[in-house]
């Protein structure tokens, strides 16, 4: 039997009408990879996105439940991205997350000023990544608790 988004149901038993999807949007190939595995295991569905400009058209026609925004992104930075995205409208008020290398004060600023609706830095601790999916994205990060 095939399995449908109506259907789902995951390894712990709990049934979701409909599984979040979150868009990572990093240029490093390793960082969207972590990203994806950690997320995958636990139920979400993930889209990826290497630079700023894809990263907006994905959240435009994707319209992802989160994003997770690396601030040193090429074609576009996160911080541009996070503003054009924050102009789209519905699709604009989707919660962007800033996850950057950067732990100075004036990139959180930056971030803040752009939009974002968090800023962690890496490197990402696995109990910070459950604690922002849990108060993103409600039940469903409860019952993929990482």
């Amino acid at each position: 039997m095939a399995t449908t988004l109506s259907n789902f149901q995951n390894a712990t038993g709990v049934r979701h009408a409909r599984r979040s999807l979150i868009l990572v949007a990093d240029d490093d190939d390793d960082t969207r990879f972590l990203f994806r595995t950690m997320l995958v295991i636990r139920g979400y569905r993930v889209i990826e996105a290497a630079d700023g400009e894809e990263t907006v058209r994905l959240a435009e026609r994707a319209r992802p439940d989160l994003i997770l925004m690396d601030g040193s992104l090429p074609r576009m930075d996160g911080f541009d991205a996070t503003r054009q995205i924050r102009e789209l409208g519905h699709a604009g008020r989707v919660p962007i997350v800033f996850v950057s290398g950067h732990a100075e004060a004036a990139f959180l600023a930056r971030a803040l000023e752009a939009g974002c609706d968090e800023y962690l830095v890496k490197p990402l601790g696995v109990g910070q990544l459950g604690d922002v999916l849990e108060k993103y994205l409600g039940h469903h990060a409860r019952a993929f608790a990482i």
